[in-house]
């Protein structure tokens, strides 16, 4: 597994990367965070993969700004409201996938032998307010995944050492690590669910941004 430090030649290494289906370790605001391709189902099911993640448990998708997620997911005046008081920040909203997307994306795996594929109507929206996770995902171009770069179950992981000791005895782990230092202890980002008809809104998740 390597480890670069954040500077401008490692961030073009790691778009290189996940242009190549790999999987990248990246700080965020909250803890360091995967990123892969969401568009390519190869390197989607790698992630999964790394991570142990249940393959019924989409991953969000990070996005370089609001105009870009609204390409993908079908935005309402909530989502609107919310975006403008907290975004970029972490906040994660659920939203309805559009079927004019200019991409196909891939909040799960498509093909297991442990469930039949399964088509994702919505996803979660993320736009980093951390530095490094915006120069990644506008330098990459395109949406990448975002999700805590621990093996399912364990901790979430503040700094490159948390992710090696994770994945020392693994046969299966990020091909990068961008390292950007060790980073403070804080909760995940609060997940909101905006797809459904009720009105109010439904916390999933209790994180960061207090409702």
């Amino acid at each position: 597994m390597r480890i670069l430090p954040f500077t401008d030649e490692s961030l073009i290494e790691a778009v290189s990367i996940l242009r190549s289906g790999g999987v990248v370790a990246h700080a965020t605001e909250t803890c360091y965070g995967l990123a892969c391709d969401l568009s390519n189902k190869e390197a989607v099911e790698k992630l999964f993969r790394i991570k142990k993640r249940p393959v019924t448990q989409p991953v969000s998708g990070l996005f370089p700004s609001v105009d870009e997620a609204m390409r993908y997911v079908m935005w309402t005046e909530r989502a609107d409201e919310l975006a403008k008081q907290y975004l970029p920040g972490p906040l994660t909203l659920i939203l309805p996938m559009r079927s004019d997307a200019p991409k196909q994306l891939f909040p799960m795996p498509q093909s297991s032998v442990e469930t039949p594929r399964r088509d994702v109507s919505t996803l979660g929206i993320r736009i980093s307010s951390h530095p490094h996770a915006q120069m990644l995902v506008e330098k990459f171009g395109s949406v990448i995944s975002t999700t805590s770069a621990n093996v399912h179950g364990l901790p979430n992981p503040y700094s490159a050492e948390d992710i090696l000791q994770q994945f020392n005895n693994s046969n299966n782990y990020p091909d990068l690590i961008l390292d950007s230092g060790i980073l403070p202890p804080v909760p995940p980002s609060t997940v909101i669910n905006l797809a459904t008809e009720e009105q109010e809104v439904q916390t999933l998740r209790q994180g960061l941004v207090k409702f």
